[in-house]
């Protein structure tokens, strides 16, 4: 889930110092240059929450990169209830407009929509396309801004008492979307999402890199760490457009960009500046790496629940695991995600453990490199200050959801679930659980 902070400026600055990561050489944007390519950028913010206000500056971002930009056109669908030029303070309403030059268009206020829910999503998707081709878009990207919970999902809304779009459901409103605007508009039946940037906490995970990989979606941009809010900000559609042909170099720009941005924000001994993640990642969706990473996940799951028979491997392998820490490593009261570790690292310490079978161990390895393959491109902070100066050197890539104790199952159960997805079936994660906890 986002935490939220008091922001006092926004500006952008070029400052690493604090940062480890292989995005440092290359990317970032060009000011003053002339795009070529268009690029239509959706973004879905459901204010619904306590993050209205402070997640609420991706629109001004946004609304100057179109300034800035005049090819990136924006579409917002904003569930609010803030103060702005087209409500009041405290009545809750969903906003739709576009931003195009720097300037506020096609304005439409609605009765506040259920962001939680899939068919909002799905509508919002259609919309997003249908700009899309309206505008001659050659590239689609979504940003999708609110808590977020790992596999278990993401959009909380309070409207809903509390509600959150599955993992599933967020991706099959993504594949419903597409579908919908193809039947409209067939000579148009070729467009689809080519990115999606989850501006949420805990969405670099495996299991939504597989989910939106078979909904159509190319590119993930998401966190697997609890963000700060605003999160990733809104000028990155800059670098998509600036690398529009060449992936890794537009994933190179977006975590150089989300790990440069600094936000003022107030603490207990004055203003502080903070990057919104600790970690962030750029992942290739092609559904043959996702497709090898899955394969490769489901024989290291079934190898550990083979080993882990054994009581001397099963306890080797709880050790293993728990030498990484989970996400979320927030030292806010109350998170209960602990079981959210970094994929690769586990599986490494996995790969090297010589007491457990060379079954496991060649299965890890497999694992290990199927998953490398999905990463374009990986930024982490070397200590992060918001959270109690927890290293993130060991969170290059997705998390996998691996428990070592039943509490650590679906702690947020039955509101929020990591294990009652299609992922945790197809790879046998809840056979893994119940054979560790």
């Amino acid at each position: 889930m986002s935490l939220p902070i008091t922001i006092t400026t926004r500006p952008r600055t070029p400052d690493a110092e604090g940062l480890t990561r292989q995005a440092h050489t290359e990317g970032g944007r060009v000011s003053g240059r002339a795009i070529s390519y268009p690029l239509q950028f959706g973004i879905y913010r459901d204010g619904d929450n306590n993050l209205d206000e402070p997640q609420s500056a991706v629109l001004d971002q946004a609304q100057a990169v179109t300034e800035r930009d005049p090819q990136v056109k924006v579409n917002v669908e904003d569930t609010t209830q803030r103060d702005d030029a087209l409500g009041d303070a405290g009545d809750l309403r969903t906003e739709e407009y576009n931003l195009v030059n720097g300037a506020q268009r096609q304005a439409h206020v609605d009765d506040p929509q259920d962001m939680a829910e899939r068919s909002t999503l799905t509508h919002f998707v259609e919309h997003t396309l249908d700009q899309a081709e309206k505008n001659g878009a050659t590239t689609t990207w979504l940003d999708l801004v609110d808590h977020g919970g790992g596999d278990g999902g993401a959009f909380q809304t309070s409207m809903s008492g509390g509600k959150v779009m599955k993992e599933d459901d967020i991706a099959r409103a993504i594949a419903d979307g597409i579908k919908d605007h193809a039947q409209a508009h067939p000579e148009d039946a070729k467009r689809g999402v080519d990115g999606v940037l989850m501006n949420a906490c805990l969405m670099g995970s495996l299991g939504v890199e597989s989910a939106l990989s078979h909904a159509g979606v190319r590119y993930l941009a998401a966190s697997p760490e609890t963000m700060l809010a605003p999160g990733v900000p809104s000028d990155v559609a800059e670098d998509i457009v600036q690398h529009h042909d060449d992936p890794s170099a537009m994933a190179h720009a977006v975590v150089a960009n989300t790990m440069h941005t600094r936000y003022a924000v107030e603490g207990p001994a004055g203003e502080e500046r903070f990057a919104p993640a600790a970690a962030f990642d750029v992942f290739d969706l092609d559904p043959h790496k996702i497709a090898t990473m899955e394969q490769s996940v489901k024989n290291l799951n079934s190898s550990i629940v083979q080993a882990a028979k054994d009581p001397h491997a099963k306890a080797a392998i709880k050790a293993d695991a728990r030498e990484v820490e989970g996400m979320t490593r927030s030292q806010a009261p109350g998170l209960p995600w602990h079981a959210d570790r970094p994929a690769e690292a586990v599986y490494r310490n996995f790969a090297h453990d010589t007491s457990l079978p060379a079954e496991l161990r060649t299965a890890a390895q497999q694992a290990i490199a199927a998953i490398s393959a999905t990463v374009l491109a990986h930024g982490e902070a070397k200590d992060f200050a918001p959270f109690g100066d927890e290293s993130y050197r060991d969170a290059s890539g997705p998390t996998t959801h691996l428990p070592t104790s039943k509490r650590q199952i679906d702690p947020w159960a039955p509101v929020v679930s990591e294990t009652k997805t299609a992922f945790a079936r197809k790879v046998g994660e809840v056979a893994v659980a119940n054979a560790l906890a």
